[in-house]
């Protein structure tokens, strides 16, 4: 399970000897996902979920990142569904988001999620790690160098992601970010540019999609 944008202080987890405890691969900040699925009737009651789906709508209809990566995964021969790819669910206190490659969805925290603009970000955060894993065939379950390449957008950020859901070495998780960081961060598909605020990206998802009209000229 790969945990999204400010999972925080989980360093103290991974401390040495943990190596010899079975690693759950983060699920374990995930509870429900080992539950079994609410009816839609039974979900709608509760103002966190609603809240939770509401916000998503927002940022699908109108975010610009979350727009182009949606488009470079569809034309990546991934389409993404609301209903099959995002679940709002409760998460332990340090999580936001995360992407749970085994189902291919995308897991919301709406106990942790207030505002749109969180929403917006861990939104834009997972769908990164979707992309990746719909165009790279990452093995985030046995590759620590794979997860440390996903979360590779701040360094420090990238071990404490890795820390949060393997039980490896701060050591480790810091020698693997630092074998692929260059590499990764140089990666700026699908956006073409580091885009640093909504105009950026708004500029990006338009050249995305003039790109894929002037190719189709060729």
């Amino acid at each position: 399970m790969e945990r999204g944008e400010e999972a925080a202080a989980a360093e103290g987890k991974a401390a040495e000897g943990t190596e010899e405890e079975e690693d759950d691969f983060g699920y374990r900040l995930f509870p429900d996902r080992n539950k079994k699925p609410q009816s839609f009737l039974v979900r709608s009651l509760f103002t966190f979920h609603n809240r939770c789906q509401l916000m998503l709508r927002m940022t699908l209809d109108t975010n610009p990142y979350a727009q182009l990566l949606l488009e470079a995964m569809k034309q990546s021969g991934c389409t993404v569904f609301n209903d099959r790819h995002f679940s709002c669910e409760n998460c332990d206190g340090c999580v936001s988001g995360g992407f749970d490659s085994a189902t291919s969805q995308i897991v919301l925290c709406q106990n942790n999620i207030r505002h749109q603009s969180h929403m917006n970000r861990v939104v834009t955060h997972e769908l990164i790690h979707a992309f990746d894993h719909c165009r790279a065939h990452v093995d985030w379950f046995n590759n620590v160098k794979h997860l440390a390449c996903s979360e590779a957008c701040v360094r420090d950020r990238a071990i404490r992601s890795i820390l949060a859901v393997r039980k490896v070495s701060k050591e480790m998780a810091e020698k693997a970010v630092d074998e692929v960081f260059d590499a990764c961060f140089n990666d700026l598909e699908p956006f073409g540019r580091i885009p640093h605020s909504k105009t950026d990206a708004k500029r990006a998802y338009r050249d995305f999609q003039n790109r894929d009209r002037y190719n189709a000229n060729l």
